[in-house]
């Protein structure tokens, strides 16, 4: 039997992160205050520390900066998937975030390669995003 996949857990500064998802929608974090954009969600900004913040529907586009392939899983919810590819996304917005590249070219991934987020369903409602390697002329 496979071991399921881990669904995400929530806390007070994630949970519209989470609940975003499953509207299938990437959201970031903006400051009022410095106009910066970041991402993992938290409670104060990380540029000029106000508590000023506003969610913001990110394009969901960016290019890898950097990845590694997976080989050996470290749990074994992940045995069945290696190799595969994990990878820091830098957003359009600029913020970067690690994320699976997933598609059936994912080995393939370069560094500076665009990017698309998808989303892929851990049950129950639950989804991840995580992004898909596209073409220069965006198919």
């Amino acid at each position: 039997m496979q071991a399921a996949l881990p669904k995400p857990v929530a806390n007070a500064d994630s949970q519209v992160y989470w609940d975003a998802a499953r509207a299938r929608r990437l959201v970031i974090r903006r400051c009022k205050a410095c106009g910066e954009f970041h991402f993992m969600p938290r409670y104060l900004c990380p540029s000029c520390w106000s508590d000023e913040l506003e969610w913001i529907d990110a394009a969901g586009t960016g290019r890898v900066h950097s990845f590694s392939v997976i080989r050996r899983a470290s749990d074994p919810a992940f045995a069945a998937r290696v190799p595969y590819v994990i990878a820091l996304i830098e957003l359009d917005e600029g913020p970067r975030m690690m994320a699976n590249i997933l598609g059936d070219d994912a080995l393939a991934v370069g560094v500076g390669d665009a990017v698309k987020v998808t989303f892929e369903d851990r049950g129950d409602g639950a989804l991840i995003p995580q992004f898909e390697r596209i073409s220069e002329s965006g198919a």
